[in-house]
């Protein structure tokens, strides 16, 4: 299902959603969670290797074959976000792209990006998030627990920016918008932006 819905996703405005959120990227880079590698074709040359962590069979064997296309050098690797295979203070860079929405322990998730970055390092985010309307807001958390379920553990209420906040990250940039991703879901809020670790 994810590979249908992604590539109509792609056409209504998160292809470029992911040119934003990795523009000016350079050096090692990690991916969190990398599906089935949409990312790849939009990372700058800039950038030396992208290590691309990925639990899901399918979707890593996607990625893989995605890797092979990419502009700069890919390794796709299996992993969880929660233990990812990089020794400390290591990367230039980690990418959250659509991912923390769907990974069970967010906060140990961006604890263990923020152990992997070097100092002076980033995190580049792109995620969809709770509503800040109130109605809309309870209606993401009426829905989330059947929606969780049904969609790969995807969560529709979280607030990713107060997470990556409370993970010991400052956020530099923060552009908050709406858009809808497919046309039987309706418009509904997004950040992309950038945090460094606090040390």
């Amino acid at each position: 299902m994810y590979e249908r819905i992604s590539r109509e996703s792609e056409q209504r405005g998160t292809a470029d959603y992911r040119d934003r959120a990795l523009a000016g990227l350079s050096g090692r880079v990690i991916e969190i969670g990398a599906g089935n590698g949409l990312n790849f074709a939009h990372y700058p040359d800039t950038v030396t290797e992208v290590m691309a962590v990925e639990p899901e069979d399918r979707l890593r064997a996607l990625a893989e074959k995605a890797a092979e296309h990419a502009p700069v050098p890919v390794r796709v690797v299996p992993g969880h976000a929660n233990a990812l295979p990089v020794e400390d203070n290591s990367l230039d860079a980690a990418v959250a792209s659509l991912v923390l929405c769907s990974v069970p322990d967010v906060g140990g998730a961006l604890v263990e990006i923020r152990r992997v970055l070097r100092p002076g390092g980033e995190l580049r985010f792109f995620e969809h998030v709770r509503s800040a309307k109130p109605w809309f807001g309870l209606l993401q958390d009426a829905i989330t627990p059947l929606w969780s379920r049904a969609g790969g553990g995807c969560h529709l209420n979280r607030d990713t920016a107060a997470a990556i906040r409370a993970a010991g990250f400052d956020i530099d940039e923060l552009d908050r918008f709406s858009y809808a991703p497919l046309r039987w879901v309706p418009a509904h809020a997004h950040i992309l932006g950038r945090a460094h670790p606090v040390r």
